[in-house]
């Protein structure tokens, strides 16, 4: 079956999410920098996730874009991508009311991971539809990224306990890892 109904239904989540999102912040009721200041996490939080939700919804476009077609097994995939994706508001919202404690950063991480994992079954279904010798297979090859990204994600969700801070760094970290569109798939692209 062709790929337009999921892609159009992945976008179409992918920008509800970022409207949760942004209407999550709360306009100050003052009218000076010191009534942002409280805002400051919230703030943060936002940027952190609306960033990763644009790479994934980045990546997702360039890796669909190669893909010719779905199967069922794409779209459950793709489904249980977007789920991960939609409690992305609400640990977002839940880690920046709280100023980053530990257990509202553990559980972003936690939902970063299964994000992480979500899309590792998305693209590998799609690649084994397309088959081995695809252009789609060949593009993802080992997926290091990937993989590495699934290790930091796991190492920074018990670090959230102990230093919480880091463990936003190694968030970070992850998302400047992810922050330029998977080349794998523009090589492709480009040819």
């Amino acid at each position: 079956m062709g790929k337009g109904r999921l892609e159009a239904f992945s976008d179409g989540v992918i920008a509800v999410i970022i409207t949760i999102m942004v209407l999550e912040m709360k306009v100050p009721h003052g009218a000076d920098f010191e009534s942002l200041l409280p805002m400051v996490p919230v703030f943060l939080s936002y940027v952190l996730s609306f960033i990763y939700i644009g790479i994934y919804w980045n990546n997702h476009h360039h890796m669909l874009h190669v893909a010719h077609k779905v199967n069922g097994a794409v779209l459950w995939a793709n489904l249980h991508l977007l789920f991960w994706l939609s409690l992305v508001p609400f640990v977002t919202g839940w880690m920046s009311e709280n100023h980053f404690e530990p257990l509202p950063v553990a559980l972003y991480g936690g939902v970063l991971f299964m994000a992480g994992a979500a899309y590792y079954v998305l693209a590998h279904s799609l690649a084994g539809h397309h088959g081995p010798e695809s252009k789609l297979s060949a593009a993802l090859g080992s997926d290091t990224k990937g993989k590495l990204s699934l290790v930091f994600y796991g190492a920074a969700i018990p670090l959230a306990f102990l230093m919480q801070w880091f463990a936003v760094a190694i968030y970070v970290l992850v998302a400047l890892m992810w922050l330029v569109p998977d080349r794998r798939f523009e090589r492709l692209l480009a040819d």
